[in-house]
């Protein structure tokens, strides 16, 4: 098939770590490079944010990356890229007019608004994967929320309108519906992890005598990250190391205020921003990864810690409650004394910390290998390309 995704921010060539730069582009890159290996072509749609940028890259063999003109050709917040989307999509379908492809992929609300648009006239199917959703965005962060106004109508449109809404767990399923996407045109596939990257055996990281609680992601208030840095306060034999972000992110400096405040310097270490390919050694370094978002669509940091065979704890939210239920700890969000309580008990019992280095390492085998997900994904689009109707398709596990 010639597949054609559609990621208007976050691109898979960008570095990992940014405010805009995380799991979607994890998930773009990853999905179009299983998808070439099973003998698709694909070409990934994203925002040029760079006069010198090439119009198209080869990525790898069999994926090609297109830079948009959409906007000016500089970086801007995803939440400022509303006003360029007809841009985006006109160009979609100049190019798909000329060279159309068997099926559309949009990945985030934007790209599937303009991936609907450009596909309109064409008749490509167009599947689409939110990653999150703007309701739940709003019900969490309240007027904190800066996504544009349009959002969740916009979202709404697009759901009921896609031949195939991909949820990327179990959780969004409920959500979907209260849109108003028909639940047979649902199907849950979850997000992957690199096995060959994420294992459990290869180098660690250097590391002192104390416990370490790794928490590593991008560096927003929705992570949760202020909820360990106060958790940890109450495990005083362990050091949290915090990985992501620059030492002038606002996030970043909100939190060295906490750590200076509860008198925890010397035991919080700020790592900046850690290439993937140093992740792996940094996760299997730690004791125990912590994640704790108030929020979380999937969650790809403790399914990569999951596959080093290191002990998770989660907050019990989203796609946590397929990958780590069942094989990690999970804690309400938002609640540090709770967070404190299951990092305790993990530290203090090695043997529960081998038995879920083992659940975890085997569930993320089993279950979340790329070439799987890829294949699931591949059903999907055929489902799509032969015009057979959808049915909703229950996340495993």
């Amino acid at each position: 098939m010639r597949i054609s995704l559609v990621s208007e921010h976050a691109s898979p060539l960008a570095a990992i770590g940014g405010v805009d730069a995380g799991g979607q582009n994890v998930h773009v890159a990853a999905l179009a490079t299983a998808l070439a290996e099973r003998g698709h072509e694909v070409t990934v749609h994203t925002r040029r944010t760079d006069r010198r940028e090439p119009e198209r890259v080869a990525m790898r063999p069999g994926v090609t990356v297109e830079h948009v003109p959409a906007g000016p050709p500089v970086p801007l917040p995803k939440d400022d890229l509303y006003p360029h989307m007809a841009e985006f999509a006109a160009h979609l379908a100049r190019g798909w007019a000329r060279r159309r492809p068997d099926v559309v992929h949009g990945h985030f609300w934007m790209s599937g608004m303009a991936a609907l648009e450009a596909a309109r006239d064409l008749r490509v199917p167009v599947a689409q994967t939110f990653h999150a959703l703007g309701a739940v965005k709003r019900r969490w962060q309240g007027p904190a929320d800066t996504s544009p106004p349009e959002r969740v109508a916009v979202e709404r449109r697009v759901g009921r309108q896609a031949d195939a809404v991909i949820a990327t767990c179990s959780d969004e399923v409920a959500e979907l519906r209260a849109m108003g996407v028909p639940g047979d045109h649902i199907f849950v596939v979850p997000c992957g992890v690199d096995l060959d990257l994420f294992r459990p055996d290869g180098p660690s990281a250097p590391r002192g005598p104390r416990a370490r609680v790794l928490a590593i992601g991008r560096m927003v208030a929705r992570k949760g990250l202020d909820t360990v840095v106060q958790a940890i306060r109450h495990v005083p034999e362990a050091e949290l190391v915090i990985a992501g972000g620059g030492p002038d992110d606002a996030e970043v400096l909100r939190l060295c205020e906490l750590v200076s405040v509860y008198g925890l310097t010397g035991r919080v270490t700020f790592t900046g921003s850690v290439g993937r390919t140093e992740v792996p050694q940094l996760m299997r370094s730690a004791d125990v990864l912590v994640t704790v978002p108030w929020y979380e669509p999937f969650g790809i940091v403790p399914l990569e810690a999951m596959a080093c065979g290191v002990p998770v704890v989660a907050s019990a939210v989203g796609g946590h409650l397929d990958t780590v239920a069942g094989c990690g700890l999970l804690v309400p969000p938002r609640r540090p004394r709770a967070l404190a309580r299951a990092l305790k008990d993990l530290l203090a019992r090695p043997g529960l910390r081998e038995s879920l280095r083992g659940a975890g390492a085997r569930r993320a085998r089993t279950r979340y290998s790329w070439p799987r997900v890829a294949a699931r994904t591949e059903s999907v689009y055929e489902s799509l390309v032969c015009g057979r109707p959808g049915r909703l398709a229950v996340a495993e596990g």
